[in-house]
């Protein structure tokens, strides 16, 4: 069985490897979980190209941003599945449709069958959605995911677990949960854990966002190209009959270019964003920005404790601990607990912050999402961890297939 490998190191080396948002935001959650609109048919929401030796998946939902939902899930699940047991199929490549590659999951569908009382709906979902990131992580053939335009949250989660994740001059990256009362999740607590120093510490809570260049300069991303390469680099993968990770690592490369981020840059101040997000408690990485923005009155550290400020108290410092606790743990270990965590945001037994900034930022659009706690100061341990716990002892937790498909390391 294949092992997923460090998201930094080359796929060549190994046949698989590891690995202004609230505009972005509204289209992330512009979707439906389930299908609720007649006249969308499902099969068309995930459209199917290739040849008898691959396949490619495109989202086909450019409206929403292409936005996952339960069917859309589903149905790669099945699709993905299919072509794993097909000898004749040698490898996948996932696109999307339009402007995007994937703006995630729907937090505004979510927060309309939370206030339903359809919990049972948004259960299916995360469990869907998080199984077939499992599955493409454990893939056993090749996966390219050309990650062209917005790419966030379950964007991400669909496409960095896989060998390969071309970027482009158009892609744009981000995790900015806090900023709605949720954690980041699809996956988040591993992959960002695992970039350099504590970069992901820094991406969790502030939600910034990168380009394809700064993705490619951390890890994230195996490859960038111009966005006007992708259909040479289409054309050149239709005509591939491999699945030799090798071969395909050599397509790409024939359509790559060198890029270095720009100056203003979050890759240039690696050394400060450790320095301020080395801590243990948000408090005082709240405090360590604070004087950086004061003393050197870089835009990019003002606008990054903005967010901070902005975010949700108790989504910080749960986001804070699950990058932390994600750092020793695998990958199906990471879903399985951020299953749990987005259940507890589901339940508003803790706190109904996940509702109510969905509410002030997507929805009524006042802006002043009222926090409870509202400061961090009044965020207790024990709040902290019960997000990590089971509903109940006879909630069931996330199943994932680990004794059929190894798990990461």
């Amino acid at each position: 069985m294949q092992r997923f490998k460090p998201l930094f190191l080359s796929p060549k080396h190994s046949r698989i490897t590891t690995l202004p948002l609230l505009s972005h935001l509204r289209n992330f959650s512009s979707s439906f979980l389930t299908q609720n609109n007649d006249s969308e048919d499902l099969q068309n929401q995930v459209l199917v190209e290739g040849n008898p030796t691959s396949r490619i998946a495109i989202l086909n939902r450019p409206s929403a941003l292409n936005a996952l939902n339960t069917n859309v899930c589903s149905r790669l699940q099945k699709l993905y599945e299919s072509w794993e047991e097909d000898p004749n199929i040698g490898f996948v490549v996932l696109k999307g449709s339009g402007r995007a590659f994937c703006a995630g999951g729907d937090i505004v569908a979510l927060y309309r069958l939370l206030n339903e009382g359809k919990v049972k709906e948004c259960k299916e979902f995360f469990s869907s959605a998080y199984g077939f990131m499992y599955f493409v992580g454990t893939y056993l053939k090749p996966h390219v995911a050309l990650m062209d335009g917005v790419t966030m949250g379950g964007g991400a989660g669909i496409s960095i677990p896989g060998t390969f994740r071309v970027v482009t001059d158009k892609t744009i990256f981000a995790t900015p949960e806090t900023q709605i009362g949720f954690h980041p999740d699809a996956g988040a607590s591993f992959y960002l854990s695992r970039l350099p120093g504590f970069l992901g510490e820094y991406l969790a809570l502030t939600g910034d966002k990168l380009n394809g260049v700064e993705m490619m300069a951390c890890g994230l991303a195996t490859h960038y190209s111009p966005s006007t390469r992708l259909t040479w680099i289409e054309e050149r993968l239709r005509k591939l009959v491999t699945d030799d990770p090798s071969t395909i690592e050599t397509s790409l490369e024939e359509f790559s270019i060198a890029g270095l981020p720009e100056e203003s840059s979050v890759m240039h101040r690696i050394e400060t964003i450790d320095k301020c997000f080395r801590h243990d408690t948000v408090e005082e990485i709240v405090d360590a920005m604070e004087t950086e923005a004061t003393g050197s009155n870089d835009e990019l550290f003002t606008s990054a404790l903005k967010k901070l400020k902005q975010a949700a108290p108790l989504s910080l410092k749960v986001a804070l601990k699950s990058i932390r606790d994600g750092r020793y743990q695998t990958f199906d270990q990471c879903m399985v607990r951020e299953y749990r965590m987005s259940l507890q945001a589901m339940s508003k037994q803790i706190s109904s912050d996940f509702s109510e900034g969905v509410r002030a930022r997507l929805v009524e659009k006042d802006f002043l999402p009222k926090w409870n706690p509202p400061c961090s100061e009044q965020v207790s341990q024990d709040m902290v961890n019960s997000y990590f716990t089971r509903l109940s002892d006879t909630e069931a937790d996330l199943e994932l297939p680990i004794k059929s498909r190894e798990a990461f390391v």
